[in-house]
């Protein structure tokens, strides 16, 4: 493939140039001015981070690019979609309420938050991945795909199962719906839990395979030579009592990821933005989070997602470990095999570069690039 163009600029500022500031001239050099947005519903796919998490990016970051595509006559929301595990974004109302609370408001945003798989997580359109050789159809958020335009602003930090999630994670993983996630996650079916099953039935209506079956003591149990791991029991369920286990071998979860990245952008006005700093060791998801592992290195913009993230994955590779940090934690045990590599000597067991070499394989984008500093 041709190489990319990789638009890159650092965290300092002078007095009266804000970082902020930065951001809009870094996009606009990266040329999302080219995009036309005249009265075009621009969807913004960014995570909303989960309450007790401080290292997700600040709204601040959304409000001004929401501004810049204002001014060039688009109409932008923010939007993500529902989570597969239980937490306070398993929903649009729980996830609405934490977007809120870590200040993703219509007020501080300058735009709508919608939930792009709608109120429980299931609704969801089927989008056929060309050259697909995992999924082929993919299930996203049906939000994501009514509208126009299609831009994301990712937080590059590390990943407990991807090694880092930047912009194919955070469009791959993050517009699929909920039976989208589980997709990608799960090798096999959902199970109950009795323990928390309350018997409300909710779950068998959804059921379009009769694979669901009530006993005596009113619990559910899903019969697996039915079911086809479709996950609309998953979003039924106001118990989380039905879950399936993130038990998808690594490359192939990856592989899934970039397929269902390429479902959502291909053959629509598309851009994208990363950028590197808090850069954690695990996921926004998570309730909390430790200390960077990285320092903070600059923001990205670019065409192809592909080539950003391994300009954001090579910028990161260049740094040095920050001291007490569970990298340098990892690097310091006794027994350390260094892969020379700090996402995987963070998480030894992950694989990010089976993603990129996927996403590239398929034609999402390029794993070569120039990189161009603004």
């Amino acid at each position: 493939m041709p190489t990319s163009k990789v638009y890159f600029t650092d965290l300092r500022t002078q007095i009266g140039v804000s970082q902020l500031d930065k951001l809009e001239k870094l996009i606009r050099a990266a040329g999302i001015g080219d995009i036309d947005f005249d009265h075009k519903m621009t969807a913004i796919k960014i995570h909303f981070g989960e309450p007790g998490n401080l290292t997700y990016l600040r709204p601040n970051y959304a409000k001004r690019v929401a501004d810049v595509i204002k001014f060039l006559g688009g109409l932008p929301f923010l939007t993500d979609c529902n989570t597969l595990y239980p937490g306070r974004r398993k929903n649009a109302l729980e996830h609405i309420e934490s977007a809120y609370e870590n200040g993703f408001t219509p007020y501080s945003t300058g735009c709508q938050v919608i939930i792009a798989d709608g109120l429980k997580g299931s609704d969801d359109i089927e989008v056929p991945v060309r050259g697909g050789e995992y999924v082929k159809a993919a299930k996203i958020g049906r939000a994501i795909m009514d509208a126009d335009i299609f831009i994301s602003l990712s937080h590059f930090k590390g990943h407990e199962m991807t090694g880092f999630g930047g912009t194919i994670k955070n469009i791959g993983m993050g517009c699929g719906s909920r039976r989208g996630k589980m997709e990608q996650h799960a090798a096999g079916k959902p199970t109950v839990s009795a323990k928390r099953c309350v018997g409300c039935r909710q779950c068998a209506k959804q059921c379009a395979q009769d694979a669901i079956s009530y006993g005596e003591d009113r619990k559910a149990s899903i019969d697996h030579s039915k079911c086809v791991g479709c996950g609309r029991c998953i979003a039924s369920c106001n118990f989380d009592a039905i879950s399936a286990e993130n038990d998808a071998a690594i490359p192939d979860l990856n592989r899934k990821m970039a397929e269902y990245a390429k479902a959502v952008v291909d053959g629509r006005p598309q851009f994208h933005i990363s950028l590197v700093i808090d850069v954690s060791p695990y996921c926004d998801c998570h309730g909390e989070n430790d200390m960077a592992i990285l320092p903070d290195v600059g923001m990205f913009a670019s065409f192809d997602p592909v080539a950003l993230d391994q300009a954001c994955a090579d910028a990161c590779l260049k740094q040095e470990p920050i001291p007490g940090s569970l990298l340098d934690d990892n690097m310091h045990a006794e027994g350390f095999c260094d892969h020379h590599d700090h996402f995987k000597n963070t998480t030894p067991e992950t694989d990010w570069r089976s993603c990129l070499e996927h996403a590239e394989k398929i034609g999402l984008g390029s794993r070569s690039y120039e990189l161009i500093r603004v």
